[in-house]
């Protein structure tokens, strides 16, 4: 329970971080700073949680993401400066936030009885995307999800390996490398510039 708590934890930091960072960048106050970071790191949560049927939302009921999303904003507001400095810091920790909730997304529909790989892998993406769909049409950006970057697709692949590893290892191990999996095949995507293709018509 607690390296799941623990998972959960940098899941929250990662996606709120890109979150408040986001916000920073469009020129948000401080209430749409800490606002973005909540939503972007709970957003998918709640999403998957209605489907499912798992109502009232665990966000709702729980908290604790919230209030770790608010600090997390924050820090990022006061430190940003610093922050940054460090680049790729938006890339790097969405790409962890979506292998981490991409995880767990797929852990709460096996654990409330879906067996239907569809149903698995589409409780994963929503986990892993919603956050950031959220956070992107909130400030006016076409979400990632939606352009030739290789992310949803990394998100499926990780949600296929949980869901066929599920039976055959401890949950944790399973965890831990559904998250690998879509944090290392995003990540690669973006260093070699690995697109899906695109089609444009001229007008």
């Amino acid at each position: 329970m607690f390296l799941l708590n623990s998972f959960e934890i940098i899941g929250t930091i990662a996606f709120a971080i890109s979150g408040a960072v986001t916000g920073i960048e469009k020129k948000l106050d401080l209430f749409g700073i800490i606002f973005l970071a909540v939503l972007t790191a709970v957003g998918g949560g709640i999403f998957r949680d209605i489907i499912i049927g798992n109502t009232p939302p665990t966000a709702f009921v729980n908290p604790s993401a919230a209030i770790i999303s608010i600090i997390t904003a924050l820090v990022v507001f006061f430190l940003y400066k610093k922050i940054h400095k460090l680049e790729k810091i938006i890339v790097i920790s969405d790409a962890l936030g979506l292998g981490v909730f991409t995880a767990i997304g797929c852990r709460m529909a096996m654990m409330h009885g879906a067996s239907n790989v569809f149903f698995v892998v589409a409780m994963g993406l929503s986990t892993g995307v919603g956050g950031g769909m959220i956070r992107d049409v909130f400030v006016g950006n076409v979400p990632f999800v939606l352009k030739k970057e290789i992310y949803a697709m990394a998100s499926i692949a990780g949600a296929l390996f949980f869901y066929a590893s599920y039976h055959y290892m401890p949950q944790m191990v399973a965890l831990y490398f559904c998250c690998g999996i879509v944090f290392c095949i995003r990540i690669v995507a973006v260093i070699h510039k690995i697109n899906l293709p695109t089609r444009f018509y001229e007008q």
